[in-house]
């Protein structure tokens, strides 16, 4: 903002900036006025003043954005690593093997579903060993096994499913195992109505 007061010996009114002397001679020379050698120093004094504020500023300007870029470039903070669940009661190497598999929904199906799992022995579902003391699996709906980790909890349930806390909505529950028959659930209320209660049976050794 400019403040000053008319310059009443001209006939335009001009007005001094107080934010600086170097706009003085300039006003000046737009009201009609004679430069002298004093006024010229001033303006060779205020150019280099604003010159090296402009190089200040300048600098100013690129560190602030060095400064951002190095902020921005850093790198994100790591993933935390996933909870694992308390070890089960039924034990990887226990469920490894070769099973009969079918399902059922009603509890009163069970049996005839068990003879008709022994029946698929001779297209077995292979439960295998993972390689970091799991089993490999199918999850629901996907194409390709993985290896699942065996989770116990508090309740005394036991769970298979990724790695994380037990009955995850991933997981499907233990119902029951006898080492012979295996009956598992998924806790996903969607798969295991599409599911049902799976039973596998063991089958027998090759000969």
């Amino acid at each position: 903002m400019l403040w000053g007061k008319p310059n009443r010996g001209a006939s335009v009114i001009c007005w001094t900036s107080l934010l600086g002397q170097q706009f003085y001679a300039w006003l000046r020379d737009r009201c009609g006025h004679q430069f002298n050698a004093g006024d010229a120093m001033v303006r060779s004094l205020n150019a280099r003043t604003v010159a090296n504020l402009g190089a200040v500023c300048a600098l100013t300007v690129l560190l602030g954005a060095c400064s951002s870029m190095s902020l921005t470039s850093s790198s994100p903070p790591p993933e935390p690593a996933l909870e694992r669940a308390m070890p089960a009661s039924i034990r990887a190497d226990e469920i490894v093997g070769r099973w009969g598999l079918a399902s059922f929904q009603d509890p009163k199906d069970r049996a005839r579903t068990e003879n008709a799992a022994k029946g698929q022995c001779k297209q077995p579902y292979v439960i295998g060993a993972g390689t970091h003391g799991g089993v490999v699996m199918h999850l629901a709906d996907q194409a390709t096994p993985q290896e699942l980790d065996l989770k116990g909890s508090p309740s005394g349930k036991n769970y298979i499913g990724p790695t994380g806390p037990a009955a995850g909505p991933q997981d499907r529950e233990i119902v029951s195992f006898d080492g012979r028959v295996m009956v598992t659930r998924f806790i996903d209320k969607d798969a295991a109505t599409r599911y049902g209660n799976m039973v596998y049976v063991r089958c027998a050794p090759r000969a």
